[in-house]
């Protein structure tokens, strides 16, 4: 029983991450774990945008659609130039628009997430970062996003549905989103041969 303890506290520091639910958290990752078995998150990387007694919000990272911001906000000052797309944020309220943000500053207006990434669905404050001529690095559009009710997630991470780890800015703006999830799952499972060791 000790032998197994030690090999599950190496687990979960060759992770970074704990194997229970009790480390959720807003700003750790969800990953998708290859057994998930429904279809809205397979292969999904989700980063957790709020979590306490109501439930849980978070928005899927690796999903871009084709949906370019210059139709979305064409009618703001530096909209109609943007190139780059809108993310699928989650499956529900498609038509909800949120965004995240990376400032040193704490914007008015916006929720902080982790390190300098915050979270807003403020007009304003999307308008400002646009204006700026905020980047895809540093600014991005999610329509919808995932939900959970309160124990719902963690359930499903104790049935490992999905793997929790410790989240960090440049991956929640990582420049390849749509291959995040195949390197974050070969990471998550190198790791997890790593601490089980030979046999």
């Amino acid at each position: 029983m000790r032998l197994w303890l030690c090999v599950l506290l190496g687990m979960a520091e060759a992770f970074g991450q704990s194997a229970a639910s009790h480390d959720l958290a807003a700003g750790k990752l969800l990953v998708a774990s290859r057994k998930l078995g429904d279809p809205n998150f397979a292969e999904t990387v989700i980063v957790i945008v709020s979590f306490d007694q109501k439930g849980t919000l978070g928005l899927v990272l690796n999903q871009p659609t084709q949906l370019p911001l210059s139709r979305i906000f064409s009618d703001l000052k530096g909209g109609k130039e943007r190139t780059d797309t809108a993310y699928r944020g989650g499956p529900v309220e498609r038509t909800d628009l949120q965004a995240l943000l990376r400032s040193k500053a704490v914007p008015e207006g916006a929720v902080h997430v982790i390190g300098d990434v915050y979270l807003t669905s403020n007009r304003a404050l999307v308008a400002k970062s646009l204006a700026e001529g905020s980047g895809p690095s540093r600014f991005r559009v999610y329509l919808g996003y995932a939900g959970w009710a309160p124990e719902q997630l963690e359930h499903e991470v104790e049935l490992g549905a999905w793997h929790v780890l410790r989240g960090e800015p440049d991956l929640v703006f990582d420049p390849d989103p749509e291959s995040l999830w195949t390197r974050m799952i070969r990471r998550t499972e190198m790791r997890f041969a790593s601490a089980m060791g030979p046999r």
